[in-house]
């Protein structure tokens, strides 16, 4: 044979091989008003950017009929390409092969690219579309996933690494997205599960819809397993867009520079914050006066909202963000913000993003529903995350820093570099109202008027401690400043930052209360 012959054999197996499940399931994965896994690695990369490795990969399966059955590429689809002229390594199953059900060969391809991208230390993109394991290849699928687990495992902080669930992900399955650092999910595509509503309905008799169950909403607003959540694909691609420009492309690097924008005029940070410590606000319009160019990349937006974590930049620097919002729940912390800003804080450390906290937390919140949640257990991973933390890490705080909420939010005693506090702090073991009702209580209790006394002393004590300068006066605070120079401060605080080190005890790691 000719080499003409042979290239035409190629372009001919090539093309056999591109249209994975044909022509029919291509137009069903359509009519589900799902893209195919080639059109979303094209529409997530630079144009004309991917390359594709293992096209012609086959199952060696034999049992159950399956050496007659042709699974073009193994119902997965890997790569390298480039976001932003950046390189990226890549993989999408593919469901119009088998339903995209995991093989040995199929994890064989992923494992193949998920090597490729930590040798080089370079992001690994993972898109889900699959039924599960494949049930004709029986413990060989199970292999395959464990592979697949400890390989997200052994690059976990030294790579970034993001799912996006477009389509079910069902099963053993789901844990490889839940070892990762992002995860994306559309409304209406993303199924996210462990037992299926069929299984439910079998066991405990429960009917429950698969949206009900696991899809992008529940992920996104009650479980946080989602970190971005969209309504569409393409919106889904933008904003990995977005977020691979604030993050470096492995824990070796920085994230990328860019140009150094003023804040936009509309967002005062003077009126922001109400004077009446009572009165909510919106933290993220505090974060917006001092970010460049006012952008502001939220994470989580839905779940856990008392606390807000995202990416900004401050001279040009990706920053990551932690603030309490006093929109939602005063702002406390509580079992699931513990957990979003602990995981947060530690993604920016191991990859060598400064962290900005703005404090204005009541403390954390009470009640038997919480302690029985293990509110003690959670909260200490806030207190770990920081305190391991070896990154810049500096603090605002602008209205209420009291009891343990104080400390767990980047206090100087868990080594922040730098502690800023506004006039308007109260730093206290707990809130003005609370603190004289304990210390008073004999005074008002035996008052003719106990009313008037307790006004009294709730003033009496907001004037000696509910005021930043006594934590001040010992050191705790680097300076009180005024509303409009928190961003001068901050872009100094991380450029006097840039060469931080830190000498830890030497050990193999430490344990953290997960």
């Amino acid at each position: 044979m000719s080499l003409k012959s042979k290239t035409l054999d190629l372009l001919r197996r090539r093309e056999k091989a591109i249209q994975g499940g044909g022509e029919e399931a291509i137009e069903k994965q359509a009519a589900m008003g799902k893209m195919t896994a080639r059109e979303r690695i094209k529409a997530i990369l630079d144009k004309d950017s991917f390359h594709e490795y293992d096209l012609f990969v086959e199952h060696e399966a034999r049992d159950f009929d399956m050496e007659k059955k042709v699974l073009h590429g193994d119902g997965v689809i890997i790569g390298t390409g480039s976001i932003d002229g950046y390189p990226v390594c890549i993989f999408a199953q593919d469901f119009t092969v088998a339903g995209g059900s995991l093989g040995l060969m199929h994890a064989r391809k992923i494992t193949k690219i998920m090597d490729h991208a930590l040798k080089l230390r370079v992001p690994l993109i993972g898109i889900n579309d699959s039924g599960g394991a494949r049930i004709q290849e029986g413990v060989s699928s199970l292999a395959g996933y464990g592979e697949i687990f400890f390989r997200n495992t052994l690059a976990s902080g030294v790579i970034p690494q993001i799912s996006v669930i477009l389509g079910p992900c069902a099963g053993g399955a789901v844990y490889s997205p839940a070892l990762t650092d992002f995860v994306f999910v559309v409304d209406k595509i993303s199924k996210m599960f462990i037992t299926g509503p069929e299984v439910i309905k079998t066991v405990l008799g429960e009917e429950i819809s698969m949206e009900d169950l696991g899809g992008a909403r529940v992920h996104s607003e009650i479980t946080g397993n989602a970190h971005f959540y969209s309504e569409t694909e393409e919106e889904c691609f933008s904003q990995i867009y977005k977020l691979m420009t604030y993050i470096p492309w492995s824990n070796e690097r920085k994230a990328i520079p860019f140009k150094s924008k003023e804040p936009k005029s509309k967002y005062k940070i003077d009126a922001i914050v109400p004077g009446d410590p009572k009165q909510p606000y919106d933290v993220r319009d505090v974060i917006k006066a001092v970010s460049d160019d006012s952008d502001f990349l939220e994470i989580q937006e839905y779940w856990a909202a008392n606390i807000i974590i995202g990416f900004g930049r401050i001279a040009g620097e990706t920053i990551g963000f932690v603030a309490n919002q006093p929109l939602v729940l005063a702002g406390v912390l509580d079992v699931d913000s513990s957990d979003k800003a602990a995981r947060f804080i530690r993604f920016c450390d191991a990859f060598n993003i400064p962290i900005i906290t703005f404090v204005d937390v009541p403390g954390y919140l009470p009640g038997i529903d919480q302690e029985h949640a293990g509110v003690i257990r959670h909260g200490a991973k806030v207190l770990y995350a920081y305190s391991e933390a070896t990154v810049p890490k500096i603090t605002v705080i602008l209205r209420k820093a009291y009891g343990g909420g104080y400390i767990a939010m980047n206090s100087r005693h868990l080594r922040a570099d730098f502690v800023f506090a506004w006039p308007s702090a109260e730093i206290a073991v707990m809130g003005p109202e609370g603190a004289a009702n304990i210390i008073f209580k004999k005074e008002i209790q035996a008052s003719p008027d106990p009313d008037k006394i307790r006004k009294l002393k709730i003033k009496e004590y907001k004037e000696k401690f509910a005021n930043p300068y006594v934590a001040a006066a010992k050191g705790y605070i680097d300076t009180v400043i005024e509303p409009k120079e928190t961003r001068k401060l901050l872009v100094h605080a991380i450029e006097v930052s840039k060469n931080k080190r830190i000498d830890i005890p030497k050990k193999k790691h430490g344990i953290p209360p997960f």
